[in-house]
């Protein structure tokens, strides 16, 4: 995770736009990524995802009860996306991949985002050409090696949410 993340000043809050859900990320996330895929793209009528991933029992609800919606995905396996039922902004996403207790929480919806840029951009083979990287960014053309791109400390973190939930789908 980016030093930016770990220096925040967590606990950190957020919620949709109606403010009827509202959360709290009690500590860093394991890593953040930018997606440039199109799904992505179509998903969030944006350029990229902003999502930062993370255990879901480090997110607190604090108010409201996020409406799970099923929703397609290009890998085919779908996804569950948390949207307040009012408003219907996305809150975070659950992957097939890594199942119901991992949270892809989306920045954009924490009331200070600065506190969380990408660690690392991804399927930048698909990234809009008028976004232009930073030249120091971390950025692969697909997804990413997590033993080769996350910290120590959040691969520890990742090592012990596997050992809580052996039954669980991991990313």
């Amino acid at each position: 995770m980016s030093a930016d993340a770990e220096r925040a000043p967590y606990p950190l809050e957020g919620g949709c736009a109606c403010r009827q859900v509202r959360y709290r990320l009690l500590t860093p996330p394991l890593f953040v990524h930018a997606c440039h895929c199109r799904w992505c793209q179509r998903e969030t009528g944006s350029a990229f995802a902003l999502n930062a991933m993370v255990e879901g029992e480090r997110v607190a609800l604090l108010a409201g009860e996020p409406e799970m919606v099923d929703t397609p995905s290009e890998s085919g396996r779908g996804q569950r996306i948390a949207r307040c039922p009012r408003c219907h902004v996305a809150l975070w996403s659950h992957y097939a991949g890594a199942g119901p207790t991992v949270k892809f929480l989306r920045v954009g919806t924490l009331d200070a985002p600065d506190h969380l840029p990408p660690d690392i951009h991804i399927f930048t083979a698909s990234k809009q050409p008028w976004v232009v990287l930073p030249p120091d960014a971390a950025a692969v053309p697909e997804y990413y090696d997590r033993r080769a791109h996350w910290p120590e400390a959040a691969l520890q973190r990742w090592q012990a949410w596997r050992e809580r939930h052996p039954q669980g789908r991991h990313p």
